[in-house]
């Protein structure tokens, strides 16, 4: 599986960008949140997910864990598939879609494309309690992790780290609020969480 891959844009359309990575040119489906925030002729990392078909090995990508997060989530629901995640996703930011789900919200969630009345009863009986864990940890994870200072690239990385190590973004976010004051550096960040965890 390829976690990320970290690159130059080469091109960039509607649904899809190829990311240029030392020369090998990745086909990258994108959100449209993702899109925004891509430009052809810059770098850009992406998380990736490799979506594996009979005929064809199609590569998503997302600007932040958040979106891929969010883009397993979908996927976990019977009936979607990553066409229909991407749409979805494309139409309403994570903050929104989690919303829409912890509210059972069915109204809104029909309006998005590839969602029916059935559908959506299946996404908030299966996806609700997730929901609300992450609600109730932050609906954005940038607002601690950025805050104008140049030490905050420290509590970014950790997380990334951390998060390889199999825990979630929910369960981490709000220890590395306690522990830090986003002067630490990755390295030190680690050391505290993973202290932090081992007194549980």
């Amino acid at each position: 599986m390829i976690g990320y891959l970290r690159g130059t844009v080469s091109h960039l359309f509607a649904d899809y960008c190829f990311l240029d990575v030392q020369g090998v040119g990745y086909r990258v489906f994108i959100p449209y949140s993702t899109r925004q925030k891509l430009s052809a002729g810059n770098s850009a990392m992406l998380f990736t997910y490799l979506h594996v078909r009979e005929d064809a090995l199609l590569l998503y990508g997302f600007s932040s864990q958040e979106e891929y997060d969010l883009f397993l989530q979908l996927l976990s629901v019977s009936g979607i598939g990553p066409k229909v995640a991407l749409s979805i996703m494309s139409a309403a930011s994570p903050q929104e879609f989690r919303r829409a789900v912890s509210q059972k919200n069915i109204a809104l969630l029909t309006r998005l494309p590839g969602i029916g009345k059935k559908t959506a009863e299946r996404i908030i009986v299966e996806l609700k309690d997730k929901m609300n864990q992450e609600l109730d940890a932050s609906d954005n994870p940038e607002s601690f992790i950025q805050n104008g200072t140049g030490h905050d690239n420290g509590r970014q990385e950790a997380l990334m780290a951390l998060m390889a190590l199999g825990y979630s973004q929910a369960e981490l976010m709000p220890v590395i609020r306690k522990v830090t004051d986003g002067t630490e550096s990755a390295e030190e960040i680690i050391k505290r969480v993973l202290k932090e965890f081992g007194r549980r």
